[in-house]
């Protein structure tokens, strides 16, 4: 086996070491000095802090709203995680049967990616308009009168629809790629055991998928925790009032809107270590039902 060789033993850590500093600059200082302001009590005017020990972790956990924003959080994560998935995995069986025009076709299932969050959340504002809004008018001829912005779970549902269809594009790729690799070899095999399309699929492609699955299920739950701020910020123009808002979104309104340093630090590393210790159940539970082929 080919080993690569280096003349210098110092030269690998050299290329290493500007990653190793972005991640020091950029994750590892801003962790260290949230759990350090997690301890005190800080005056954003004059810069005094006073220790006060686990109180800003006490307060965070034992308030209301702290809770139904948690709640929410977990709501919103499975949601946006289950549906996404399920949609792109639609998608990219229905891309991956196309004999003409795949290229069209992937190119338009796919396009919604290049959009950057905050665009994502201000197209969700034009569609769920009161006035205006496509979707509000389509839903208003069942008897639904959608008020985004003012009915908590009329937001809570458009997030959650903006949300979803910025992932899909992601979700898609990654599963079309998985089944193209799929060997044909197999497929044949498996039409001639199961002639059943939808048992074929169920038991011997979709475990075929694991891997992707898997992969996929990890991003989805980071990013419904940490990347929908742009799109909840857009949303809810700024003023969430009693509007939903998911626990990342919820440290920033208490740490530069109420300027609570303290307290938006400790609920920071409240967050940071809940989606840690759920990292860890995912890798060390789920995936031992993945097998890699």
């Amino acid at each position: 086996m080919y080993k690569a060789q280096f003349t210098t033993p110092i030269y690998p850590y050299l290329l290493l070491l500007p990653q190793m500093a972005i991640i020091a600059i950029f994750f590892l200082w801003p962790s260290a000095e949230a759990i350090r302001s997690s301890f005190f009590l800080s005056d954003p005017f004059f810069g005094s802090e006073t220790f006060v020990g686990f109180q800003n972790y006490t307060d965070a956990v034992t308030r209301s709203d702290y809770m139904r924003v948690a709640w929410f959080t977990l709501i919103f994560t499975a949601v946006v995680t289950f549906v996404s998935l399920a949609i792109a995995l639609i998608l990219a069986v229905a891309a991956d049967n196309v004999l003409r025009g795949q290229g069209p076709y992937k190119t338009l299932l796919m396009w919604v990616y290049a959009i950057a969050p905050p665009v994502a959340g201000l197209i969700g504002i034009m569609l769920f308009d009161q006035h205006i809004g496509p979707i509000v008018r389509f839903v208003a001829l069942f008897g639904w009168e959608m008020q985004v912005g003012v009915d908590y779970w009329d937001s809570a549902i458009a997030m959650m629809v903006v949300a979803t269809w910025k992932q899909i594009p992601i979700n898609f790729i990654f599963f079309l790629s998985g089944l193209q690799s799929i060997p044909k070899g197999v497929r044949e095999a498996a039409a001639i055991d199961n002639p059943s399309p939808s048992s074929r699929f169920w038991t011997i492609i979709f475990p075929l998928l694991a891997p992707t699955s898997f992969f996929l299920m990890i991003i989805n739950i980071t990013y419904a925790f940490f990347e929908t701020f742009g799109i909840i910020d857009v949303m809810l123009k700024g003023e969430p009032g009693n509007n939903p808002v998911t626990l990342v979104y919820k440290v920033f309104l208490d740490g530069f809107r109420g300027n609570d340093l303290g307290g938006s630090s400790a609920q920071s590393v409240i967050l940071m270590v809940f989606v840690l210790a759920l990292t860890i159940v995912q890798f060390r539970l789920i995936e031992r039902r993945v097998h890699y082929v």
